[in-house]
């Protein structure tokens, strides 16, 4: 595992850091070559997290060689950074962290793990029972776990679909309070206001907003969100962090993400 793993929690958490940008790579979608480059490209531009995971195509072995492909790639571009008093190495050690599905898609070379409940799930398995049954491993790797309140909003997409989950509506601004404050009553860290996986609308700012009004946490919005314009309502509405997945995997050309990046957050800054 790289440098980051004791302070992934911290520095995902730093209320002081203003919005910032993650990507989510699915190993399922691309080879560990790929993914490599992706990361590279993604952090080059300013992105701050890698997460890994988030499809009902990963397991075990996928998930593991890519992770372990993103870390050799960050590592080899922050050792040639180290050689160049130009560079500054640092900007590449950003976490890599699993966004699994269950317990059968982790990996010991990441830095840390969403380790969340999906709140708004109608079944036991995504509220408690895959936690148990990965916890050990996640303890016995030694990856960190980032306590975090997973709840999907409308339109859910596959991941409302696969979750079971009773969806909150863009009206449902009281309702999204009470789950913010339920997390933070529980000891999360972090709540993710999850739309869906290439949702047609994001979640709703009125929903955010609710949200960081309810609690002290890290907020984390991710879904539906395809250019910087829409990635700056959020943040304005409360959120720390924006997730991109299919964005990312929209370019095959590494230069080509990277300049599309860049533009994003720079936008989504200002």
């Amino acid at each position: 595992m790289s440098a980051v793993d004791s302070r992934a929690l911290e520095h995902v958490s730093d209320p002081n850091k203003g919005p910032r940008h993650a990507i989510l790579i699915d190993p399922a979608d691309q080879t560990p070559d790929v993914a490599g480059k992706r990361a590279v490209a993604a952090v080059a531009a300013g992105s701050q997290m890698i997460l890994v995971g988030g499809s009902s195509g990963t397991d075990m072995e996928n998930v593991n060689r890519t992770v372990v492909a993103i870390q050799e790639a960050l590592e080899l571009v922050a050792w040639a950074s180290s050689q160049d008093s130009g560079l500054d190495e640092k900007n590449w050690k950003v976490p890599v962290v699993l966004f699994p599905q269950g317990s059968t898609a982790l990996s010991p070379a990441a830095d840390a793990i969403t380790f969340m409940m999906l709140m708004n799930s109608k079944s036991s398995k995504f509220l408690i029972e895959e936690q148990v049954a990965g916890s050990l491993f996640i303890k016995k790797a030694g990856i960190s776990p980032l306590p975090m309140g997973y709840i999907i909003c409308a339109p859910g997409g596959k991941a409302g679909e696969v979750g079971m989950a009773d969806l909150i509506q863009p009206s449902e601004i009281e309702r999204i309070a009470a789950y913010a404050t339920t997390a933070e009553y529980y000891g999360f860290k972090i709540i993710y206001l999850e739309a869906g996986s290439g949702a047609k609308t994001p979640v709703s700012p009125d929903l955010i907003k609710s949200a960081r009004e309810s609690c002290n946490l890290t907020i984390v919005v991710g879904g539906g969100i395809r250019d910087g314009k829409t990635a700056k309502i959020a943040a304005d509405a409360g959120a720390d962090w924006i997730i991109t997945g299919n964005l990312t995997e929209s370019f095959d050309n590494a230069d080509e993400l990277q300049r599309a990046l860049a533009s994003f957050i720079d936008e989504m800054n200002n």
